[in-house]
């Protein structure tokens, strides 16, 4: 049989030697079979009739029989793969005559791999090509394309295989033992909130947490105060991919919550000498924070895991905000699609071993409840049950002020109270540890949640500041 490619043109790249001698060995050794079918697909297979009769393998192996000549060859031979039994016979007794012994099957397992991965390359890129002279997509989008097929070309190359339980436990132990002496040895990523940190645990590395709220409870600023934190406390960058506010904005806010200006005189130039000295201070300390903003408004999961990939040290992913992205394949069924972003979200965090913390907007539901039960429950996310089940940690966001602002009487209370309004941050899930609720003040103006513990301390805070330091 000649797999020769015609005169001129390339072949595509194969191992007819190496397919011969891992079906051989597999033959000899059928045991064996545990180990490659984790790593194998009959698609790695180049010639047809060998992915054909490694599937007839796993075929006997799953009904618990033996493999060998004899169950291989009636399979085929009902399956219509060879025309007689004699044919069959015959060129299984080729594959085990190919190779001496089964000793070197990872050998072949592995080159069989790698010739495959190389033909995926180059399908890819065809399609990629196609892509491109249609020029029906945006750039972005091709490279976009291109960059998620690749990795996941490369995740189905993975060879992760089983962990012995002795192992793992011995690790569990010398884990504990290294906490014993130092408790903090092992925690978390800190939000910069104790009182948040003492529920969760702080945030584990490969965790998909959901930040969920109405409109205007400050989920934004919530996310953007934890991502400055993470970033200062440390060192790495944090990856925040905006699909509502523009970089512009996102910077505005974050230097109005470390600055303590106001938004409205950020936007609008009207800053005192005061607020000039406190802005000078506060560029100097987030030129240390390694925070990295997208706002592109057409973001994908395989896009932000293209953009990760291409930046060392990432400590942390922030996505604002959930109902916005777009899913991988386009459906008129929102709530499959936002189930496909939610469980590569959690893919996302698993495979880069990178924590990832999507903001999210809860239903009208919250609203229509009796005034007094307004706290936001697990039923109220938003368009699909899996962002529930995908996510690690759900955090909700809770201000009983937000519902009173239409009161007169509250507003007068409000202004004539030195406190500041009062957050629950209510952690409705947390699969590592506790749920509980934890109380942060809510400073509007300067879009910063504080813990109340912690209030606010700055020497050079404005007068409404030290009262609420005091409270």
């Amino acid at each position: 049989m000649d797999y020769n490619s015609q005169d001129g043109i390339r072949k595509l790249p194969y191992s007819v030697s190496a397919e011969h001698a891992l079906l051989g060995s597999l033959l000899i050794d059928p045991s064996q079979l545990t180990y490659i079918t984790a790593l194998v697909k009959p698609g790695d297979f180049f010639i047809k009739e060998h992915g054909q009769i490694y599937e007839a393998m796993l075929t006997v192996a799953a009904a618990s029989h033996d493999i060998d000549t004899v169950t291989l060859m009636d399979l085929l031979e009902k399956s219509r793969i060879y025309d007689t039994r004699e044919s069959a016979e015959a060129y299984l007794r080729l594959l085990t005559e190919s190779v001496p012994s089964a000793l070197n099957i990872q050998d072949y397992a592995r080159i069989v791999l790698e010739k495959s991965a190389l033909r995926q390359i180059i399908t890819l890129c065809g399609n990629v090509s196609e892509k491109a002279y249609s020029e029906s997509e945006k750039p972005e989008s091709v490279i976009a394309f291109a960059e998620g097929e690749l990795a996941n070309i490369a995740a189905g190359r993975d060879t992760h295989n089983f962990q012995l339980l002795t192992q793992v436990i011995s690790e569990v132990y010398e884990r504990l033992q290294k906490l014993a002496v130092d408790p903090d040895a092992f925690e978390g990523i800190k939000t910069g909130f104790s009182e948040v940190d003492r529920i969760l645990g702080g945030i584990n590395t490969s965790d998909l947490v959901l930040i969920g709220a109405r409109p205007a409870m400050g989920k934004t600023s919530f996310a953007l105060n934890i991502a400055t934190n993470v970033a200062l406390s440390t060192g790495k960058k944090v990856a925040v991919f905006s699909l509502e506010m523009s970089a512009e904005q996102l910077a505005t806010r974050i230097l109005s919550s470390d600055a303590l200006v106001e938004s409205p005189s950020l936007r609008t130039g009207k800053l005192s000498e005061t607020d000039w000295a406190r802005l000078a201070e506060s560029v100097n300390r987030l030129s240390g924070a390694r925070i990295l903003i997208d706002d592109s408004s057409n973001v994908t999961v395989s896009a932000i895991k293209a953009k990760v990939r291409r930046e060392k040290d990432i400590g942390m992913i922030i996505v604002d905000y959930l109902g916005l992205m777009q899913g991988e394949r386009h459906t008129d069924n929102r709530v499959l699609e936002i189930g496909d972003i939610t469980r590569g979200l959690k893919l996302l965090a698993k495979d880069m071993n990178v924590p990832v913390v999507c903001v999210s907007q809860l239903s009208r539901g919250v609203e229509s409840r009796n005034s007094s039960n307004r706290r936001p429950m697990l039923s109220d996310l938003r368009d699909s049950g899996s962002i529930e089940q995908d996510a690690d940690s759900v955090i909700f966001i809770y201000r009983d002020d937000y519902y009173k602002t239409g009161d007169k009487k509250d507003q007068d209370a409000a202004e004539a109270s030195d406190a500041a309004p009062v957050a629950e941050i209510i952690v409705a899930k947390n699969r590592h540890g506790s749920t509980g609720t934890a109380k942060l003040n809510w400073i509007g103006k300067y879009t910063v949640f504080r813990s109340v513990e912690r209030g606010l301390t700055d020497a050079d805070a404005p007068p409404e500041y030290k009262k609420h330091a005091a409270t």
